[in-house]
């Protein structure tokens, strides 16, 4: 169905934002294919579309906290920082900078005059011809300062990328100014041409016969922007260049001479973070990050900032950020590991299991699960969720979400993937232990229902315990609690308040075992003594004989103690 056209307006960014996010979903497959710079990882049209999940979901937000409808101004503010936050990749991070730069110009004090374009003469902003006329010279501004910011944003800028097709789309509206539809039609044809040359622009494009990546996400995101305005849709898919259709129905294009840095001889990591960091101490960094890899693009402002680089020493990299300010979301990908997975035909069967720390990542990981890492109160996003997915590279998916909190975004995760053709399941688990029970018994040679089925009745059958600290005095199903109280929580339901984890611990642990039980399961946090371990074993042991139990280190961001009882 086409879409209701838009002016310039709140609507029309969220409009275009959720456009954005369809055509890249569209798109995604055919764009991670023929990814083959700046390193042939096939994961560009992921890297894109999560990071315009991130952007969309923040315009969601903005929507939600306004009393009524959020400001253009407000709008475009949470659309650059939603991608800022969750850019992914280098081309997500360019994306990034190019909306950031929209956005300064978008967000821009209204009162404030733009000098008009060479056929668009001063109206009076009392008619509507004259205020399209505003709206159509603000967009064109804005393209132009999108594109001349990707341009900063990169250390060592090259042409025929997704750079180069920005550009010429912002250099197309220069003269064209009735209407913001008109502006960004012309700016989508134009970035479509363009994308067609880059093939003659960059060797590596040219020698696998596909044009830029990053390009076509560009192009989609362009071409949302005018549908969004005009209510028209623009043509299919992005353009492809001789050959690359092939190459997309192939899978990842893995050239045989990759140039410089995106061949296996170049660096071995990726390394992302986002940083605080005042703007004074982003060109020390950005030397510093120079000089350790290639591929290095810091985007962002005012105090924060999203850094990535491709080096051979990611710890440096990352002790560069410390110097600057303070890292955070800190991602490492090892590029073998990804262009395997590239390469790779899809398994059958895959577990995605949410946890709260990362120790129990690790275990999850050597159980053969993806884990996702959402610490307490935290539940992870549903783009997370989704990557986590796509990561497992599985036919078939069950999902673990871990936490009462990860339920909404566990099926918005699931319904996404099921669109794109994978097959996933949510099995309702709300703890961490109930996910370790279920991972216990999954069986990847059965068959995919009764897998299911097994796992969930695992899940079920899990009663869970946790210990927490309360931070305020505050009324509990228990009674009155006061801060610095231990919380005993059975089943969600905080069940006994006690003064020391020990003693409260192990009130809980009787209470569960109350009622039966063949196997305890604990994990304990980071800063609990094995001695708390050793006493719930041995009261196990002496009180019910027939009763298992097994520990695990929870890790860093796990709770003080998660208690199983099957």
């Amino acid at each position: 169905m086409p879409h209701v056209p838009h002016t310039l307006d709140a609507d029309a960014v969220r409009t275009w934002s959720s456009l954005a996010v369809s055509a890249l979903g569209r798109a995604r497959e055919e764009i991670d294919a023929i990814n083959v710079y700046p390193v042939a990882d096939g994961d560009t049209g992921t890297n894109l579309l999560l990071t315009a999940e991130a952007a969309a979901g923040a315009v969601e937000e903005a929507f939600a906290a306004a009393a009524g409808a959020p400001s253009l101004q407000e709008c475009v503010r949470a659309y650059a920082r939603g991608a800022l936050i969750g850019a992914r990749g280098n081309s997500g991070t360019i994306l990034a900078q190019l909306l950031r730069g929209m956005a300064d110009v978008l967000a821009a004090d209204p009162a404030t005059p733009l000098a008009p374009l060479t056929s668009v003469a001063p109206a009076a902003p009392e008619t509507p011809e004259a205020r399209e006329a505003d709206a159509a010279r603000s967009l064109a501004a804005a393209l132009a300062r999108g594109a001349a910011s990707t341009y900063e944003a990169v250390a060592h800028p090259v042409e025929g990328t997704m750079l180069t097709v920005a550009a010429a789309a912002a250099a197309a509206t220069r003269t064209v100014g009735d209407s913001p539809a008109a502006v960004a039609r012309a700016a989508y044809d134009a970035a479509r041409a363009a994308l067609a040359h880059t093939p003659e622009q960059l060797a590596v494009l040219g020698r696998a016969g596909v044009v830029d990546a990053g390009g076509c996400g560009v192009v989609a995101v362009l071409g949302a922007l005018w549908e969004a305005l005009s209510g028209q849709h623009p043509a299919p898919g992005p353009v492809l260049a001789p050959g690359a259709a092939a190459a997309a129905a192939a899978g990842p294009v893995v050239g045989p001479e990759p140039c410089s840095h995106e061949g296996e001889d170049g660096p071995a990591y990726e390394v992302t973070y986002l940083l605080d960091a005042p703007d004074g101490a982003v060109g020390a960094l950005r030397d510093r990050l120079d000089g350790l890899g290639d591929s290095l693009v810091v985007v962002g402002g005012e105090g924060l900032w999203n850094v990535h680089v491709h080096v051979d020493d990611p710890g440096a990299a990352v002790e560069a950020g410390v110097e600057a300010g303070r890292p955070y979301r800190i991602r490492i990908t090892h590029f073998g590991d990804q262009r395997a997975r590239a390469r790779a035909e899809r398994v059958q069967r895959a577990v995605v299991a949410v946890v709260p720390g990362e120790g129990l990542a690790g275990l999850c990981r050597d159980a053969g699960a993806t884990s996702v890492l959402a610490p307490a109160g935290e539940p992870p996003t549903t783009a997370a969720l989704l990557d986590a997915v796509r990561r497992a590279h599985a036919r078939e998916v069950v999902l673990l979400p871990g936490d009462a909190s990860a339920r909404g975004p566990a099926a918005a995760a699931a319904e996404r993937a099921r669109a794109e053709g994978v097959r996933v399941a949510v099995v309702p688990t709300r703890s961490a232990v109930q996910a370790l029970a279920a991972l216990a018994v999954h069986d990847p040679d059965g068959s995919f229902d009764e897998d299911v089925v097994a796992m969930t009745a695992a899940a079920g059958a899990t009663r869970y315990g946790e210990l927490a600290l309360a931070e305020r005095e505050s009324l509990t199903s228990a009674g009155f609690c006061q801060a610095g109280d231990v919380l005993g929580l059975i089943d969600g339901d905080v069940a006994v308040i006690g003064a020391a984890l020990p003693d409260t611990a192990e009130a809980v642990l009787a209470r569960m075992l109350g009622s039966g039980g063949e196997l305890v399961t604990l994990v304990l946090g980071p800063e609990v003594p094995d001695a708390l371990a050793d006493r719930l074993e041995a009261y196990v042991r002496e009180r019910h004989l027939a009763v298992d139990t097994v520990v695990y280190r929870g890790g860093r961001h796990s709770a003080p103690l998660l208690i199983g009882v099957e």
